[in-house]
């Protein structure tokens, strides 16, 4: 049940992050948000069991989601940008 709560607040922080960090780098899909908000939610995860934040079985909070989310939504759009570069 832990992975796909993870899930769910990914999605959701994923879409919150979306509206937090609008930018012209930053994915327009919805689908692709949504990924990279169950990204930002697993790395949140990561990062706190590996801090001491979480136990071992226990996920992400929202705002920590939240703020993963944002994290991997800026490393996004700090790639895309240094891609779309012309010279």
């Amino acid at each position: 049940m832990g992975i796909l709560w993870t899930i769910i607040i990914g999605f959701l922080a994923g879409v919150i992050a979306k509206f937090i960090m609008p930018g012209p780098n930053e994915p327009a899909g919805f689908i692709l948000t949504t990924i990279l908000g169950i990204v930002g939610a697993f790395v949140a995860t990561f990062i706190g069991q590996a801090v001491g934040w979480y136990g071992p079985n226990q996920g992400a909070g929202f705002i920590g989601a939240i703020v993963g989310a944002v994290i991997v939504l800026a490393i996004y759009g700090f790639v895309a940008s240094r891609r779309t570069t012309t010279y």
